[in-house]
């Protein structure tokens, strides 16, 4: 099996980012300081070894701009999801051409508004401040309006990727797995090997394994997600597909398992894995996994 574009990073659209980034905190993530978006939005970031998960709000709501005919607008998309629900909004892979992958998603069917460019300050660690840049792809259906797909293409990653930013008390090192929420996983088959490649999509238990390059989606029937991360399990508008959840491994679950306890988070042993579920954490159920 040969395997498709990897994990880059997780959008967790929440509507407090100060009352998230301080949860991920006690759990013993560190976090990048606040960076904020032209069109409305800010974020914070817990970094890994070439992957990162995105803590994403609406801070200014006058700057949220209506989507261009046969286009997107990031903003506009976190704001109808918030309405709806807070947890795992988006799932971006990486890019290195973001002209070719619009290129390669159009001739494959896939409806993808034109590449979107765009840069902002990051704060690196030192305190001083650089610019970074992206080329973002994103791949729409109205199938899943609550499970967006992103490629994410750098322009000045020695800015952006940070050793500081990496190390985490907890020990969490990688992004190991995304979860889909859908009725009918099979129905999803043609959609991820448009955008992962044929050869990265196989049948698995009633499902669907997408094989990427940097960690892998499982596509799933909402019973088997409600069991695997111990809680209910949102759908997006009229019962479409979301992504429900992540997880995450960890080198140092002791130090991790004590964090979630003193924190007061509610959590359950399964096994080799820390169970969170989506109520704990702002609406996306994560599962930590010993590295």
């Amino acid at each position: 099996m040969k395997p498709g574009r990897g994990i880059d990073h997780l959008v967790l659209a929440v509507r407090d980012l100060d009352a998230a980034a301080a949860r991920y905190e006690r759990w013993g993530f560190t976090l990048t300081p606040r960076g904020q978006h032209p069109w409305g939005t800010a974020n914070r970031l817990a970094q890994f070894d070439g992957c990162f998960l995105e803590l994403l709000e609406i801070d200014r709501p006058a700057l949220i701009g209506t989507p261009p005919a046969g286009g997107f607008a990031f903003g506009a998309r976190v704001r109808d999801y918030l309405v709806r629900r807070e947890g795992l909004a988006m799932v971006v892979f990486e890019g290195h051409d973001a002209r070719a992958d619009h290129a390669e998603f159009t001739a494959s069917g896939l409806t993808v508004p034109a590449p979107f460019d765009f840069a902002r300050k990051a704060r690196l660690p030192d305190g001083s401040e650089a610019t970074i840049g992206f080329s973002l792809v994103f791949v729409t259906t109205p199938r899943a309006p609550d499970a967006t797909i992103f490629t994410c293409q750098q322009h000045a990653p020695q800015h952006f990727w940070k050793p500081d930013y990496q190390r985490h008390a907890n020990g969490v090192v990688a992004i190991a797995e995304v979860v889909m929420v859908a009725d009918r996983p099979a129905d999803w088959r043609s959609h991820f090997a448009a955008i992962q490649g044929e050869d990265s999509v196989r049948a698995e238990g009633g499902g669907l394994e997408v094989v990427t390059a940097r960690g892998r989606v499982v596509v799933a029937r909402p019973d088997k997600v409600a069991t695997r991360f111990g809680g209910p399990v949102a759908t997006g508008p009229d019962g479409t597909p979301c992504f429900a959840g992540m997880r995450l491994r960890t080198t140092r679950r002791d130090v991790l398992e004590a964090a979630l306890a003193a924190s007061g988070t509610g959590f359950r042993r399964d096994g080799d894995r820390l169970v969170v579920p989506p109520a704990q954490a702002f609406g996306c159920g994560i599962e930590f996994v010993t590295a």
